[in-house]
């Protein structure tokens, strides 16, 4: 797909806790690109004096009929603080839209399975819209540390079912998203993103159930078109750039 460097206003910042901010920008030019579940954005810090690189922000969902691009932002560090401070009006550089897009499960006889672990759930939300376009109803397992870390579930239950896990079980059930009883029942594909640990755990499960599976990578990046090399990932045809080859991969490709 092609490629772009484009300004976006910012037009609307809601705070949805004290570490997340969905962030919805229109392009200043009012031309949306093309862009897949999945990819991700490189947004320019321009107010930060030790941000030095581009930050890499899933595509969270895309509102074609307000040309919006919707991003859920983090509070990791000074440059998505930064980000996440923004007020309406701002114009933002980003560079977009980059990497690749899930794949479409074949088997349309069974649910897709859709997991996400607290900022995880990103890029889950646009992938579950296309699958409902497509005549699927997915299922979403959200998983987080309490019910005040669930973000967005008004969103995903208007896209399909959605279950709940938390670690204190103060909303859907107790415990981490891979001992949710959901996992019992058939699913066509499962696709996955999240702490590293927590998608690993999710492969072995689609491994021992043997349904396909995918994952979305979050490695480190900075450049996000394969130059840089900091993003980098073992896998059984040798090491590749997460931002160029992914960040969405069959567990099939990776050395897990």
């Amino acid at each position: 797909m092609k490629k772009y460097i484009k300004d976006f206003v910012l037009t609307e910042n809601k705070q949805l806790h004290s570490a997340y901010a969905l962030m919805k920008f229109r392009p200043q030019d009012g031309e949306l690109p093309d862009m897949l579940p999945g990819q991700f954005v490189e947004v320019r810090i321009d107010d930060s004096t030790t941000t030095y690189l581009r930050r890499p922000i899933s595509i969270h969902n895309i509102d074609s009929n307000n040309k919006e691009l919707w991003l859920l932002v983090r509070r990791a560090g000074d440059g998505t603080n930064r980000l996440a401070s923004y007020k309406e009006g701002t114009i933002v550089n980003m560079v977009l839209p980059l990497g690749n897009t899930f794949t479409m499960p074949a088997d349309k006889q069974h649910q897709p399975l859709l997991i996400g672990g607290g900022v995880g759930v990103a890029p889950l939300l646009y992938w579950g819209k296309v699958l409902q376009e497509q005549g699927l109803r997915p299922a979403f397992l959200l998983g987080a540390r309490t019910d005040k870390d669930l973000l967005q579930l008004d969103d995903f239950e208007a896209v399909g079912d959605v279950y709940l896990s938390t670690e204190d079980g103060s909303a859907g059930e107790k415990g981490f998203v891979t001992q949710h009883s959901v996992l019992q029942q058939q699913f066509s594909y499962i696709y996955t993103c999240g702490p590293k640990p927590m998608m690993q755990a999710v492969a072995r499960i689609a491994r021992e159930k043997d349904v396909p599976c995918e994952v979305s990578l979050e490695n480190m990046m900075a450049c996000g078109v394969g130059a840089c090399l900091c993003c980098v990932e073992d896998t059984v045809e040798g090491h590749v750039c997460v931002c160029k080859e992914g960040p969405i991969f069959n567990i099939d490709r990776l050395q897990w």
